[in-house]
């Protein structure tokens, strides 16, 4: 197999909260680790130019975990840390190029957010005050993980071979609901949506789970069969 070329976009911290006065460009090292391990080549995309000439370059799109997503209008008293605009429309820009030229694409945590509101989709914006029905999904102790329930006859399904164990979980933003042409392939054990994929595409998945951070068989399937999607573009 050829080694694809898949890009990772990246996280803006515009606010200075690492160092007053500077601006960063940060993701976690494990993305890469394990997209090479995997066999592909890597390379991180911060927001910048043409997101369609970037994209033309490309085999495959990684949009990683992030900051949260505003309601529509642009304002919340919600308790949120929201992505900065300049990152929030290059990430737009290059995931709807990827989709034109029907490169694979990966979205965890926030890149599956970003996924469903392209197509129509909708967010609960805090589960907490929008659910309080349902269970905790920002667990901060090492190690803690929900079950998920897989949708039979998905890419998901086939991509992980059998369900994990169970999955971390590090937000408080989910998806609500998925538009059309796309379907769910996991929900957590208290019905909040885990998984979206794009109905008849060859790779086009988004997951609420940090599959980067497990250390299990089931994440490094998932992230083979993607790696294998790409090379086969």
């Amino acid at each position: 197999m050829t080694a694809p070329l898949i890009g990772i976009t990246t996280c803006t911290d515009a606010r200075g909260r690492w160092h007053a006065g500077r601006d960063y460009h940060y993701l976690h090292a494990n993305y890469a680790r394990g997209l090479t391990r995997a066999g592909a080549q890597v390379v991180y995309v911060p927001a910048q130019g043409s997101a369609d000439a970037i994209a033309g370059r490309l085999d495959g799109l990684i949009l990683p975990g992030g900051d949260d997503l505003l309601p529509p209008g642009g304002r919340s008293e919600l308790p949120l840390d929201p992505v900065p605009p300049e990152q929030l429309e290059f990430d737009r820009a290059l995931l709807a190029a990827a989709l034109r030229l029907e490169l694979p694409v990966l979205g965890i945590c926030y890149g599956a957010q970003l996924l469903a509101l392209q197509h129509g989709g909708t967010l609960h914006y805090h589960l907490p005050s929008e659910r309080p029905d349902v269970g905790t999904h920002r667990l901060e102790e090492d190690g803690a993980l929900h079950g998920i329930e897989i949708e039979r006859d998905t890419h998901l399904a086939r991509a992980l071979g059998a369900a994990p164990a169970g999955v971390n979980s590090l937000h408080h933003q989910a998806i609500r609901s998925v538009g059309a042409g796309w379907r769910i392939a996991a929900r957590a054990d208290d019905g909040v949506i885990e998984a979206i994929e794009r109905i008849g595409a060859p790779f086009c998945l988004g997951v609420q789970w940090h599959p980067e951070l497990l250390e299990d068989p089931s994440s490094a399937r998932l992230i083979g069969a993607f790696v294998r999607a790409c090379a086969a573009t």
